[in-house]
């Protein structure tokens, strides 16, 4: 009698434990369909590099769930893991390095999304001989990517110049002319230094390139990376001020030649292979180019009436400095509504963010709770299914499903995103096609890995 009741209390006890399980599975596939639906609101998939879930050897750990540092890009449904909010996806390739068994391997986007990329050889060089690309233009969006691809692109220079048949060079010709300041650009400014060579780095904005145009405080890298002339680089989160502030100590150590303020107009290959760069001020010769360009280009403007206005922007950088404002924000995405928040928390700020769809669809778990909380407390007013059809001095005229509203306003910040360069790469005459970098997203994937690995190893005690 005894063991039959104690085989009753085991039964019950089994069923519970099971229960509560079973419940939490629901539960867990419950959102992942909810973020699935959600995930339906953009018709358009990863933008770059991002997971391939192999199904067969999935074991359903949930792992790479817990690790993408984007939210709910991947989740568990029927106890596989699968994409459900791609378009989210920037390839932290974090997943990929905490999968036990192997079953994620970093692809590329679509083919249809990559036939309008410039074509690249393994070097980082373009149809162009001694003509160069890297960072995010060439489809690999991490800075630390761009990072790595600066490093090496200067790397390969070096070796292409002392090889039998190199280069020649000529004392009044750079070596290599480095279109960009951004973190590829950086980083073979640094090499190339470095490496002894004659070079000259321009760009038409700041120091930091798409980076200095981030939100403050923005989480910028997750895992470390090796500077030239500094060497590895161990904190594992890096936010924007922290990057550029390290930046500028390293680079005024290494004597930065840059050319700031100068837009690259034109690039024309002459005689004996050496380039004739034209920028806004003036002309450079080179023996090589490296273009480290980014891929966002200048603003996308909305071509509405009175867009020409002083009070219309498309950049924000320091939201304290605007305050008792009454403030448009125009667009759907994370940059808009971190944009509005910081805005909206500042003293007497009246803030409208108006969006053209009927939800936000494509931004970061964090922001949509974050923006919840911001509407909740009234510091920012949301209005969807709007677009703004007019910009006047003291006000602007918002379409709101279809009727005309006219509202107060001091500030308007557009956030429509940007034209990439694709039009002056072909005007250069770089040659474009599909391209499959899947190899090359799934070498950088594992570099990490290896880079964490014995980042770990150095960190532990002996």
């Amino acid at each position: 009698m005894g063991n039959l009741v104690a085989f009753i209390f085991a039964v019950i006890i089994i069923c519970f434990f099971m229960l509560s399980y079973l419940k939490k599975q629901k539960k867990i596939e419950q959102e992942a369909l909810e973020s699935a639906e959600k995930g339906k609101l953009r018709s358009d998939g990863p933008q770059s590099q991002h997971p391939h879930i192999d199904a067969n050897y999935c074991i359903g750990c949930a792992t790479c769930t817990l690790v993408c540092p984007e939210g709910d890009v991947l989740a568990m449904l029927g106890g596989k893991a699968v994409i459900v909010k791609g378009y989210k996806c920037i390839g932290h390739s974090l997943c990929a390095e905490a999968c036990p068994v192997g079953a994620i391997t970093m692809v590329m986007a679509s083919p249809s999304m990559g036939g309008d990329m410039p074509y690249l050889t393994p070097e980082f060089e373009t149809t162009i001989k001694n003509m160069y690309i890297v960072g995010e233009l060439g489809g690999l969006a991490l800075i630390k990517n761009a990072i790595n691809q600066g490093r090496d692109c200067i790397d390969n220079i070096v070796k292409k110049a002392v090889s039998p048949g190199g280069a020649h060079r000529s004392p009044d010709v750079y070596d290599v002319l480095i279109v960009g300041a951004g973190p590829a650009g950086i980083s073979a400014s640094l090499r190339a230094t470095e490496k002894k060579l004659n070079y000259i780095a321009i760009d038409e904005g700041e120091i930091g390139g798409t980076v200095a145009k981030y939100p403050r405080q923005k989480l910028v890298m997750t895992s470390p990376v090796e500077f030239p002339m500094y060497g590895k680089f161990k904190k594992l989160q890096l936010s924007k001020e922290e990057l550029i502030d390290f930046w500028h100590k390293v680079l005024e150590r290494a004597d930065f030649k840059l050319r700031q303020g100068e837009k690259v107009e034109d690039i024309k290959k002459g005689e004996g292979g050496i380039f004739t760069v034209m920028t806004t001020k003036g002309q450079y010769r080179t023996h090589a180019v490296v273009l480290a360009l980014g891929k966002s280009g200048s603003p996308r403007k909305l071509g509405v009436k009175g867009e020409e206005l002083p009070k219309v922007m498309y950049r924000l950088i320091e939201a304290d400095h605007y305050i008792n404002k009454r403030i448009l924000i125009v667009g759907g995405g994370d940059s808009a509504v971190e944009a509005a928040m910081g805005l909206g928390h500042q003293v007497g700020n009246q803030v409208t963010l108006s969006y053209r769809k009927e939800a936000f669809g494509r931004i970061k778990e964090g922001n949509t709770q974050r923006i919840q909380e911001s509407i909740r407390k009234g510091k920012v007013k949301v209005v969807f299914n709007s677009i703004p059809t007019e910009f006047k001095e003291n006000s602007v005229v918002l379409e709101v499903n279809g009727k005309q509203e006219e509202i107060p306003n001091d500030f308007v910040w557009i956030f429509a995103g940007g034209q990439p360069p694709t039009a002056f790469l072909k005007k250069i005459g770089i040659g474009f096609g599909n391209q499959d970098l899947t190899s090359t997203a799934s070498k950088e994937a594992k570099q990490v890995a290896l880079d964490e690995k014995q980042f770990a190893q150095e960190a532990t005690p002996a």
